[in-house]
């Protein structure tokens, strides 16, 4: 596993700037093959009521699986997301949520990434699963 930062995170490099997960204020904790750790501020990513927005949680899903997945894939090869879903499970109003994406499965052509996102508190928020088809850059 590496530690990492958003600022030198060797996967995105300057292409990560302008991009969802800058915007959002996504910053990678660790990365590896088996397993991406992520935060993001709740402020600026809530829906009109206060609440963490459930699209939110799941860009911060796609993002953490999808990177694990394109490290599991290598440098000559791509991961393209092909499902998402989320389970919400209770609300975040402030300060940050951690993502944790788990392998399931890493093939040649699929992997399937379990992402588990909680707040402050270590309190479950949303539970997702995300596949990535890998294919040739």
């Amino acid at each position: 596993m590496t530690q990492t930062n958003p600022m030198d995170f060797s996967l995105y490099g300057a292409a990560y700037e302008g991009t969802l997960a800058d915007r959002m204020g996504i910053e990678f904790v660790e990365a590896g093959p088996e397993r991406v750790v992520g935060r993001m501020p709740v402020e600026g990513n809530t829906q009109p009521y206060g609440l963490l927005h459930g699209g939110a949680s799941a860009a911060l899903a796609e993002t953490l699986g999808s990177v694990a997945a394109a490290i599991h894939a290598g440098p000559d090869r791509i991961a393209v997301g092909i499902e998402i879903n989320a389970t919400h499970h209770r609300p975040a109003t402030s300060g940050y949520v951690t993502g944790v994406a788990t392998r399931l499965h890493g093939g040649r052509t699929l992997a399937t990434y379990a992402i588990e996102i909680t707040d402050e508190a270590g309190k479950l928020i949303c539970t997702s699963r995300l596949t990535c088809m890998l294919r040739d850059r």
